[in-house]
């Protein structure tokens, strides 16, 4: 390994190298306050690798490392930030529920930390086996994070989460097998490559009965990563098993560390023109099914958590409109379909953290997660009621939030590229989507509350909720800077 190999690896490295020294400072401090500083300064450490690789790319183009594996560039970059956003707002949320757990602290902060790190390699990686390997570095963290509660669901969510895991990670393995045995190599470039030099058969989709069957395992594998229909059924009881900041930090970072993986692989070696329009069809039916199926069933939930579960496979469809435009578009749309997802998986990571920091900050208080819970919040605690109702509108799709500008893009990217009735459906699926989003609203400001007593919010997740809807107002009234820096990544990134 070279110095250049070790420069390409900073951001992730520093996240593994602060989640150890968060393990040694909880052997050895009394006082577990500082632990979670140690861990946003690691964060802090990790952003200044990405500013510095992102300048590096900017003047030089992409670079490569580590024999070929390793692939930064403005596209992995971007979801670099991401991740470490999401990190650190999840970070500074889990301090009341980490204090509740009563011990562990450091290994929880540390298991976050290698997750993210896990994801960052995931999004750079340009090789099956290095993608397989950062794909299990994210989901085993993840996995112990779901049964960190000392209770019965989380472990059962753990459980869960880690057979189901394997399952999908044997079926993504499987496709991949089934690539290399058609191509000959696990680099993405070279199997790209050898696809369009082989002879393909007119009457075979995809052109082989082999790149077929590793297309739909691989799509297979992803889907149960993004959490679509039909590999959604973990979805709404490791959600509500696992701690609300780790349920959170599924739902958003570990989405898009699976849409990340998605895009580059079948962007790249699906990426012929031929081959490009036979996989639309695939997810656009993907994305109609989970848009349908997550909004008809979070309005038969009384559960908040589970109710939230059920929204993330819908957004997951949503997501899936815009992976669908890009197997659609033309060759002079390059960024149409790309843009609109990493835009999306950002207003996605901002909104869904605002409504999961709501949450939290009063399920720790009352004890109960359902909507009568949530019962005339709007008197005890109106700042938090104003906040998840704003967020709750983002994820609803109305002006001025970022969701409003997420959903037009990328509904406007299937249009552009020829799937107006993807986007239909979509827009209807939003509208339905109203129901169960409203329902929430109507409980936190007509129904009245079972108690008078005020609210008072913990500050480090008043802090995380403050800056994440902060942010969401932000870019929905100036979206124009996050949708450039998408446009460059997805311009940029080589898919």
């Amino acid at each position: 390994m070279t110095l250049h190999d070790l420069y390409l690896l900073w951001p992730p490295m520093a996240l593994v190298g602060t989640g150890l020294l968060v393990i040694g400072l909880d052997l050895l401090l009394r006082d577990k306050r500082s632990l979670p500083v140690v861990a946003l300064a690691g964060l802090g450490v990790a952003l200044a690798g990405g500013l510095t690789l992102w300048g590096t790319v900017q003047d030089a183009g992409p670079q490569v490392g580590i024999f070929g594996t390793l692939r930064v560039d403005s596209f992995s970059l971007f979801f670099t930030f991401l991740f470490i956003a999401a990190t650190a707002l999840v970070v500074l949320a889990s301090q009341p529920v980490v204090h509740q757990m009563g011990r562990w602290h450091g290994e929880y902060y540390a298991l976050v930390l290698f997750a993210s790190s896990g994801m960052m390699l995931l999004a750079s990686a340009a090789e099956f086996i290095t993608l397989y390997i950062a794909l299990e570095l994210t989901a085993l963290p993840v996995a112990a994070l779901a049964a960190f509660s000392p209770d019965r669901r989380s472990r059962e969510a753990g459980v869960k989460f880690l057979v189901l895991s394997a399952f999908s990670s044997a079926l993504l393995l499987y496709g991949m097998v089934l690539v290399y045995a058609f191509t000959g190599s696990t680099r993405l470039d070279a199997i790209a490559a050898a696809v369009v030099a082989t002879p393909l058969d007119t009457g075979v989709p995809l052109g082989s009965w082999a790149l077929l069957g590793g297309a739909v395992l691989m799509a297979a594998g992803f889907g149960f990563k993004i959490s679509s229909v039909p590999f959604q059924m973990w979805v709404p009881d490791v959600y509500e098993g696992a701690p609300t900041p780790i349920t959170a930090y599924l739902s958003v970072a570990s989405k898009a560390a699976g849409f990340a993986a998605l895009l580059r692989v079948f962007s790249t070696v699906f990426g012929a023109a031929p081959l490009q329009e036979q996989w639309a069809l695939l997810f656009a039916g993907l994305a109609a099914a989970s848009m349908t199926v997550g909004n008809l069933v979070a309005m038969l939930q009384n559960n908040v958590k589970r109710l939230l579960a059920y929204s993330t496979i819908a957004h997951a469809g949503y997501i899936l409109v815009g992976v669908a435009a890009v197997s659609a578009r033309a060759p002079e749309q390059a960024s149409t379909g790309p843009a609109g997802v990493l835009f999306y998986l950002a207003g996605y990571t901002l909104t869904n953290l605002a409504v999961f920091f709501g949450v939290i900050a009063i399920t720790t208080k009352v004890g109960g997660e359902t909507i009568d819970d949530l019962a005339g919040l709007w008197r005890r605690s109106p700042w938090v009621a104003l906040a998840l109702t704003f967020s709750l509108v983002s994820l609803l799709g109305i002006p001025p939030t970022i969701g409003f500008w997420a959903k037009l893009y990328i509904f406007g990217a299937a249009v552009q590229t020829g799937l107006a009735w993807l986007a239909v459906v979509g827009v209807v699926n939003s509208v339905l989507s109203a129901y169960y989003y409203l329902r929430v609203v109507r409980a936190m400001f007509l129904v009245p509350p079972k108690e008078a007593t005020p609210l008072p919010t913990s500050p480090s997740v008043g802090a995380a909720l403050a800056v994440s809807a902060a942010a969401v107002l932000f870019y929905g009234i100036l979206p124009f800077p996050l949708l450039r820096l998408a446009e460059i990544a997805a311009r940029v990134g080589g898919i």
